[in-house]
């Protein structure tokens, strides 16, 4: 474990340094979101027909795959980012402080990105005008859809306040520091500012932390988000009360997995090893194993269900999705990931930064695959399977794929420019850190006899 103390100048080290390799990277995400740009602008000519979304049942294919799998899978991530924040300010969870921020950016990244999806898959973006918005009134009241929109729109204002909140003390009190051809957006963000308020904002985090806590396995990924499925009765592959706690553990894997690797991309950036430790890539593997075995023991309680107990529908979907190629594959790496995590808590010597890395890329990967499959075999398999002599297939297109490596070059994008704004390290955080290596020079300081 690293000794050196961190320092304002740490923090403000991605501010104010430009390198070749973010200039290589921010190309890369540019040319990922521009091409999908592209594809969105053709599928706008063409219609959605351009995609691998065909007709259900007799059109051969699947109203909804990548794109809404894609968008359950980036609201998850984007859930389980702010409760990982959170929870460090509400459960004193101190050891994950330097990575708060990160987890509160993963939040407005990820809805961003879900939010998107909605829009491309409409077809066309002004039916979230005259149709969503227009007649709000009545489609709240009935639309398990328009519920979705709703929720997600609220968390987004909810995130964005909780993460606007905490940067007003950081950018005050290290303005010094900070890149004056900003002045004017720092200026916007620290309107009114005196210091006597930081007592009273620490007050409205907190307050905006339970309610994230409180509303996440209500409302949020435990809630609204797998309703949006359970309650259309047609699909006996959705309907199910385990679906909230399944979507809920999805989430926080999918977040932590996340998390990980853009902390170690920062920490590998900026020499940050005495920051983001060691110590803090060991825990969240091990909340990664926790909640990892958790959607497996769900995942156990939906299948056994489906396979062994009528009706006939609900069989027959449970049976087509275990006997799915990718389903084993996601499905096998999920637990491989599963198994390292406990054999390195046992022997830590099994413990690396790589193998936490891949680790996390693994169940990003498994969680995306289950996603779509949960998705497309659901539309496949209708309780009234009036199309049984025509068996639909589904894959994804072009169009649909560069879909992902837009929204992944969004999400890299929003990092990379906010970095260059304001330190995605709270000051809180190095003021914690610079106490514990007091405490710790006291406690080892000789004593001195009268």
């Amino acid at each position: 474990m690293s000794t050196k103390e961190p320092t304002e100048a740490d923090i403000l080290r991605p501010v104010n340094t430009l390198t070749k390799k973010y200039f290589i990277l921010y190309g890369i995400a540019t040319l990922g979101l521009v091409a999908f740009l592209v594809g969105w602008a053709y599928q706008l000519q063409q219609g959605l027909v351009v995609t691998g979304l065909g007709d259900w049942g007799s059109g051969g294919g699947s109203t909804w795959g990548l794109y809404i799998g894609a968008f359950i899978w980036w609201v998850g991530v984007a859930h389980g980012g702010i409760i990982l924040s959170a929870a460090v300010r509400l459960l004193g969870m101190d050891r994950y402080m330097p990575i708060a921020r990160l987890a509160e950016m993963t939040t407005i990244g990820g809805l961003s990105a879900a939010g998107f999806y909605i829009l491309v898959h409409m077809g066309r973006p002004d039916r979230m005008v005259t149709s969503v918005i227009g007649h709000y009134h009545i489609t709240v009241n009935n639309s398990p859809l328009v519920w979705d929109v709703t929720v997600i729109t609220a968390y987004f204002v909810l995130s964005a306040t909780y993460l606007a909140l905490t940067l007003r003390y950081d950018v005050n009190r290290l303005r010094d520091q900070l890149p004056d051809r900003f002045e004017p957006i720092y200026k916007i963000m620290t309107i009114g500012y005196t210091k006597e308020e930081d007592e009273v904002i620490e007050r409205m985090v907190w307050w905006l932390a339970a309610a994230v806590i409180i509303m996440a396995p209500l409302l949020l990924h435990g809630g609204v988000i797998p309703w949006l499925f359970a309650l259309l009765p047609a699909m006996p592959a959705w309907t199910g009360g385990i679906q909230g706690p399944m979507f809920l553990s999805i989430a926080l894997m999918s977040a932590i997995g996340g998390v990980t690797i853009i902390s170690y991309a920062f920490r590998r950036a900026y020499d940050w090893d005495h920051i983001i430790t060691d110590d803090i890539f060991r825990g969240l593997l091990l909340w990664l194993g926790f909640f990892t075995l958790l959607f497996l023991w769900f995942q156990l309680q939906f299948v056994l269900n489906g396979v062994f107990l009528g009706p006939n529908a609900k069989a027959v979907s449970a049976e087509a999705k275990l006997a799915h190629p990718l389903y084993q594959i996601a499905m096998f790496m999920i637990f491989s990931t599963l198994v390292y995590i406990f054999l390195q808590a046992i022997r830590p010597s099994l413990f690396s930064k790589k193998r936490a890395l891949l680790a996390s890329g693994v169940i990003l990967t498994g969680t995306l695959t289950e996603k779509v499959l949960f998705v497309v075999e659901g539309f496949k398999h209708p309780v009234f399977d009036i199309y049984a002599n025509t068996p639909g297939t589904y894959f994804p297109s072009l169009i649909e794929w560069l879909s992902l490596a837009g929204t992944a070059g969004l999400v890299a994008l929003l990092f990379l420019n906010v970095s260059k704004l304001v330190p995605v390290v709270e000051l809180h955080a190095v003021e914690h850190m610079r106490g514990d290596h007091a405490h710790g020079d006291e406690a080892t300081e000789p004593e001195v006899e009268a």
